[in-house]
């Protein structure tokens, strides 16, 4: 994004009214996502629990509509494309709990439905699960309180255990934790 110079916001003051309407007013028409961050920031019936529903929606209907030739690669696809719904959801709210939240629900879909695709002979989905179990510990102990690592420990421990125990867990280019510390 890039940041605005000093001349750029003297010349956003001097707009009218009128001119600064009608160019907020275009902007939300060509670009969606700013659309999104203003309702969110200014209409009240738009709140945190709307977006998270529509962003985990989103998720669902991302993973259970996959489809190609090799179902693994497919998913792997779907979980490039959920994880850019959860980017959005982030960029929208600046809510990294709701984000690490949204994580955990996209993983919970994963090791309910999909652990079988592990054992494909094309490894790029156990190992885009494996990342994102990463990312979401590193989140949760970059931006929560202690106090919720307990509360997500367990459902992590399940998911590294369940991750390696699978024969892939060699092949993986970087190290995954047996389980989830805490400090």
């Amino acid at each position: 994004m890039p940041v605005p110079s000093a001349p750029f916001k003297q010349a956003v003051k001097k707009l009218s009214e009128k001119e600064k309407e009608a160019l907020i007013l275009r902007l939300v028409r060509k670009d969606a996502e700013a659309y999104d961050t203003l309702a969110f920031e200014l209409l009240d019936d738009i709140t945190l629990e709307t977006i998270f529903e529509r962003s985990s929606e989103a998720i669902h209907e991302i993973m259970f509509t996959v489809s190609g030739r090799s179902l693994s690669k497919a998913l792997s696809r779907g979980l490039k494309k959920a994880n850019q719904e959860i980017s959005r959801y982030q960029r929208i709210t600046k809510d990294r709990k709701g984000e690490i939240e949204l994580h955990l629900y996209l993983l919970q879909l994963i090791f309910d439905n999909f652990t079988g695709q592990f054992e494909s002979i094309y490894k790029t989905f156990y190992v885009a699960t494996a990342r994102l179990v990463l990312r979401t510990i590193m989140l949760i102990r970059k931006h929560l309180h202690e106090d919720y690592h307990l509360e997500y420990q367990d459902t992590l421990n399940t998911f590294l255990a369940d991750l390696n125990g699978r024969s892939k867990r060699r092949q993986l280019p970087f190290n995954l934790p047996m389980e989830f510390e805490v400090d």
